[in-house]
C-alpha cells in the first residue's frame, strides 16, 4: 500500500469494500475445505447471532441445504432468542436441523452449582431465583487501562450491584464458563463423524487476534471461513446475504450468563467499529493521523487503544497456539 494511499485511507470504508468479492471467496474456500476432507457436507452450531448466520448461509450457498446440518446447543442460561432466531435463520433457509440442550453435560460437571458458589462468595446477597448475573469489564474509551473484572446483579432488567472479583475467583469462572464451548463442540463432532460432515466454525478475525475463543471448544473446529474478516466486515457480509435484520441488530455475545452479556462490555470494551479500526490499522501499520481522522480519537487515546490491544494479543498468545508446541529430541 503507497503512502499516499495510506494518507488518503478511511478505514471504515476500505474495511466494508469488495464485501461480494469476499463472499465468493469464502465459498470457494468453504468448496474447497469441504472436498479437500472428502466430507459430504458440514455442520454448524447455529447461535442466532451474526457470525453463524453468515457462516450458515454461505455453506448453504456453496454446498446446497441438503448438504449442511444446523445444530441448537441452548443451555440453563441461554438467551432464549438464541434458540428462536437459530432456528428460524435454519427454517429460512431450508437447513434440516436439531435442538441438543448441553445442560445435562454442564450439571454432570457440576458447572451451575460451583459458578453459583463463587459468585456467592463475591456477592453475599445473590440469590438465582431472583437475580441474573454477567461479568463485564470497564468501557475502555472512558476508563483508560483499568482493567478490573466484575460481577453484575441484574434484578427486573436493572443494574442493582457491581461486586470487583478476586483473581483465583476470575480465573476458575473463566474455567467453568469454557466448559460450555468444549461441550458445544463435543456435539458438534458427534453429529458430523456420524454424517461424515466437517465441523465449520463461526471465529472471525477480530476474534482470533484478540484470542476471543475457546481453545478446544468454538476454536476446536476443521474449517473457519470467516477467520479473514473483522467483524464489521461480517456484518456487512450479513446485509449482503440478506440475514435477518433481527440477528443484524442483535449484539455481539458468548451467551454464557444468565443475563445476556455483550462482547463489548467484557472483550471488546470498546464499539467494535473502533476495535476493528486500530486493529486493522496495526495489520497494515497505517500513519496515526490516518486513524485519527478514521475514528476521531485523539492520539493519546489511540496509543492507549493500541497499548491495551498489545496486551490482550499477548496474553491470549497460548490460545493461538493449536496444535500443541512438541519437544522432539534430535
Amino acid at each position: 500500500m503507497q503512502v499516499a494511499e495510506k494518507l488518503s485511507m478511511n478505514i471504515l470504508e476500505k474495511l466494508n469494500g469488495n464485501i461480494g468479492e469476499i463472499a465468493l471467496k469464502l465459498r470457494c474456500f468453504i468448496k474447497d475445505q469441504v472436498k479437500g476432507f472428502k466430507k459430504k457436507g458440514v455442520v454448524i452450531g447455529v447461535s442466532g447471532g451474526i457470525d453463524s448466520a453468515v457462516a450458515l448461509t454461505l455453506c448453504v450457498q456453496e454446498l446446497g441445504k441438503e448438504n449442511v446440518y444446523g445444530l441448537l446447543l441452548p443451555e440453563e442460561e441461554s438467551a432464549p432468542s438464541s434458540k428462536t432466531l437459530g432456528a428460524e435463520i435454519c427454517e429460512n433457509l431450508g437447513v434440516s436441523y436439531e435442538e441438543v440442550p448441553i445442560s445435562p453435560i454442564l450439571r454432570s460437571l457440576n458447572i451451575y452449582d460451583q459458578k453459583e458458589q463463587i459468585i456467592k462468595r463475591t456477592c453475599p446477597e445473590y440469590d438465582p431465583t431472583i437475580y441474573k448475573t454477567s461479568l463485564v469489564l470497564p468501557d475502555f474509551l472512558n476508563q483508560g487501562l483499568l482493567n478490573v473484572p466484575y460481577i453484575r446483579l441484574v434484578k427486573d432488567g436493572k443494574t442493582v450491584g457491581k461486586y470487583r472479583l478476586k483473581a483465583n475467583d476470575y480465573l476458575e469462572l473463566i474455567g467453568l464458563q469454557g466448559v460450555k464451548q468444549r461441550s458445544r463442540m463435543l456435539v458438534q463432532y458427534m453429529y458430523a463423524e456420524k454424517m461424515n460432515y466437517a465441523v465449520c466454525g463461526t471465529t472471525n478475525k477480530t476474534e482470533l487476534v484478540l484470542g476471543q475463543f475457546v481453545k478446544y471448544g468454538d476454536g476446536g473446529v476443521d474449517l473457519e471461513p470467516l477467520a479473514d474478516c473483522y467483524k464489521v466486515q461480517i456484518y456487512a457480509l450479513g446485509k449482503l446475504l440478506n440475514v435477518n435484520e433481527e440477528i443484524i441488530k442483535r449484539p455481539p455475545s458468548a451467551d454464557t450468563w444468565s443475563h445476556y452479556t455483550t462482547d463489548e462490555e467484557f472483550y471488546w470494551r470498546m464499539p467494535i467499529q473502533i476495535m476493528d479500526q486500530i486493529l486493522y490499522a496495526q495489520e497494515y501499520q497505517l500513519p496515526l493521523q490516518v486513524i485519527e481522522k478514521s475514528t476521531g480519537l485523539s492520539r493519546e487515546t489511540i496509543e492507549k487503544t493500541q497499548k491495551h490491544i498489545n496486551r490482550v494479543r499477548d496474553t491470549t498468545e497460548y490460545v493461538r497456539a493449536t496444535p500443541p508446541i512438541c519437544y522432539i529430541n534430535k
